[in-house]
């Protein structure tokens, strides 16, 4: 087998990093748009497509990518080729069995999901639209945790630009034909989500040739004899099953928060459906920027996976415990100025972004803008508890916090006073949940507790700080400029956000928030450091 080279944990991370800010560029450039094309009514239902979609995606992908990540992680740990060959195998007929039963339930009873479970007929369209995605990302997903699992992230980055470029192509195209031919709203949606489906489709063939030319099974030095494919597939279940449901319950959450808010908003607080879907289309465009943050730690929650279980393979605890604490004190660098910015700027961002939206808009991002911190450790915290075999504790905080959540939308969003705004305030105390019972989780069952003071105080000063020299300047640029048109805004709020850059990055180097070790890590980190003069 010709093996690429794997990368370290962090430089792993860095790859998939950049594949994700070039993947939210071009994610913008798809769901901005659609949402002023197709307006809050609109955008409603193709949030509630995603959100349908991610409960399906979920079930089918989120735990086994990274079970059969660590799984061929451990085999490589092991010098077992032939072991890693069985599990990939028995993986990928797992993955097409699972994706082609979520997309015949998908495509076949689009119907009942749009209008029985989210309260929202006309979706039933897009749902059928998106459905053959779901079976196309399983697949993908094969190829990807066998590929982390050498501590390769190349492909998994390339697939994805791949992803989004063809989505944004197609989707794009499909939705402005499809709303010139006047065919509605309805039709517009469900062209702009079949991009989703093209764009899965590019990625299959891509991941296929990548593996193909650069994972060829040639006789291995050392044969090794592989374990049964029951075995493997009893392995495989058992280490993903417990992710799987745990990451579920975040997908579950959103499609429960979907479904209550169109729900409570028509039964309790007195809305029509389109006063209805115009309030959780708002909700939904704040909800593509409250994502942003989770977007950009994902890779590293994917990068320490592989790492932290070679390291307790080796027997090398302290390791572990090293790479686990140096995440979330990374993840605490990266996430708060960017859940800080939102909160803070969330007016001239919903407004230069969105030609049209609900008024809600602007305060229903700033109550996201925090959440999105506790959203980002918590994805970490699962991560480490993941990778050190403590795959049920994450699904007990999830389940609780989406209690949490669901008793909260219950009786808030019911309020025709507060309506919407029920819902972030819901987010934010289910993350804050469960966040808390992770931590409390961690410093049972690890041999090390995680330093919540080092992790946490510096990046915060500097983002708290940050923020405020951000509303400055806001301000300042706004009085001499003006904020009335959207160009006058957009120029307010570049000033500010270059000024937010500045500030945070001056004094993270400032107050050793970053060192020079972190940046050892990272390609060309050490060439920066010594140009910043960090220590």
């Amino acid at each position: 087998m010709a093996e690429k080279k794997g990368q370290n944990y962090l430089h792993g991370a860095v790859i998939l990093g950049a594949g994700v800010v070039i993947m939210k560029i071009l994610g913008f450039i798809y769901k901005v748009p659609i949402a002023n094309i197709i307006g809050d009514d609109g955008y409603s239902l193709f949030l509630v497509t995603y959100n349908v979609y991610n409960v399906f995606l979920t079930l089918s992908t989120a735990g086994l990518p990274i079970a059969l990540s660590r799984m061929i992680s451990q085999a490589n740990a092991e010098g077992r080729p032939m072991q890693a060959r069985r599990t990939f195998k028995v993986a990928w007929w797992t993955f097409l069995v699972i994706g082609l039963a979520c997309t015949l339930v998908m495509f076949f009873f689009n119907g009942f999901l749009a209008a029985d479970i989210m309260h929202n007929p006309p979706a039933a369209l897009s749902i059928r639209a998106m459905a053959p995605a779901v079976l196309l990302v399983c697949l993908v997903s094969a190829y990807r945790g066998y590929c982390q699992g050498y501590g390769d992230m190349i492909p998994t980055t390339v697939g994805q630009v791949l992803e989004v470029l063809v989505k944004v192509a197609v989707g794009l195209a499909l939705a402005a034909i499809v709303m010139r031919m006047g065919l509605g709203k309805e039709y517009g949606s469900a062209a702009a989500i079949f991009g989703v489906t093209m764009g899965s489709l590019a990625a299959l063939g891509y991941m296929w040739l990548y593996k193909l030319r650069h994972y060829r099974e040639e006789p291995p030095a050392r044969p090794d004899e592989p374990d049964r494919p029951e075995k493997i597939f009893s392995r495989f279940m058992r280490i993903g099953i417990p992710i799987a449901l745990g990451s579920s319950v975040l997908a579950i959450l959103n499609l429960v928060d979907s479904s209550l808010c169109m729900d409570r908003l028509q039964s309790a607080a007195g809305f029509s459906l389109k006063q209805a879907q115009v309030l959780f289309g708002a909700y939904g465009k704040a909800q593509t920027l409250f994502n942003l943050p989770a977007a950009v730690i994902t890779p590293l929650t994917i990068s320490i996976v592989p790492a932290i279980t070679a390291a307790i393979v080796r027997g090398n605890d302290d390791e572990a415990t090293r790479i686990s604490e140096d995440s979330m004190r990374i993840a605490a660098v990266l996430c708060l100025p960017m859940g800080v910015g939102l909160a803070v700027l969330s007016r001239p961002i919903i407004q230069v972004l969105f030609n049209v939206t609900h008024e809600s808009g602007p305060a229903l991002l700033a109550i996201m803008g925090v959440a999105s911190f506790f959203v980002c450790m918590v994805l970490m915290e699962n991560a480490i508890l993941q990778a050190s075999g403590k795959e049920l504790l994450p699904m007990c905080s999830m389940l609780v916090g989406g209690l949490v959540k669901i008793a909260v939308n219950w009786f808030l969003v019911a309020n025709p006073k507060i309506n919407i705004y029920g819902a972030p305030i819901g987010t934010l105390s289910s993350y804050v949940t469960m966040f808390v019972m992770n931590f409390v989780f961690m410093c049972v069952v690890l041999d090390k507790n995680p330093r919540m003071r080092i992790i946490v105080t510096r990046p915060l000063l500097c983002s708290a700080l940050m923020g405020a020299g951000a509303w400055a300047v806001y301000g300042i640029m706004e009085h001499f400029v003006g904020g009335e048109s959207r160009l006058q805004m957009l120029l307010c709020l570049a000033a500010a956000i270059l000024a937010a850059v500045a500030v945070y990055l001056s004094l993270a180097i400032l107050l050793r928030t970053v060192t020079r070790e972190d940046m050892r890590l990272i390609p060309g980190g050490e060439r920066l450091a010594k140009r910043l003069h960090m220590r």
